[in-house]
């Protein structure tokens, strides 16, 4: 059986591959790598309170206001 094209594969595809597939590392470090590449998250340092939430509006802006995330995958 061959291996599929994980550079083709969105990032979904391969989440659910990864799932269905978990004993194989090449698809997982492909997942890992997409998912580094495509990084859709906001560094911040460890908050000491919630009220250290408002020095962040980018962060607010992105998940304060209810949105959903682009991809429920990860």
């Amino acid at each position: 059986m061959s291996q599929p094209n994980f550079q083709t594969m969105s990032r979904k595809e391969l989440h659910a591959y990864v799932l269905a597939h978990r004993e194989d590392q090449e698809a997982f470090y492909a997942y890992v790598d997409k998912l580094y590449t495509e990084a859709s998250w906001i560094e911040m340092p460890p908050l000491q309170s919630l009220e250290d939430l408002k020095n962040y509006p980018e962060f607010l802006e992105k998940f304060g206001n209810g949105s959903e995330p682009q991809d429920n995958a990860v």
